[in-house]
């Protein structure tokens, strides 16, 4: 399995369900194989256009950012 056949897999599964597929869409062995090519999941959905980085996620990161920085002025 090559990155593109991951991709094409994702993809082809997010048309069939209408949604982002999900990790129980999918046989164990095709999960393997599809983070083994892409990475974690999220990551995967995100490389296989289907996902944009979570806007959770980056505020996650400015806080802990802002945190880090904080700490330094003290």
């Amino acid at each position: 399995m090559t990155e593109q056949d991951a991709i094409k897999m994702l993809q082809d599964k997010a048309t069939e369900l209408n949604r982002l597929p999900k990790k129980s869409d999918f046989l164990p062995v095709e999960v393997s194989r599809i983070k083994a090519k892409l990475g974690p999941w999220n990551r995967a959905l995100e490389k296989a256009d289907l996902k944009e980085i979570s806007v959770l996620y980056l505020q996650k990161r400015e806080r802990i950012k802002n945190k880090r920085e904080q700490k330094k002025t003290k």
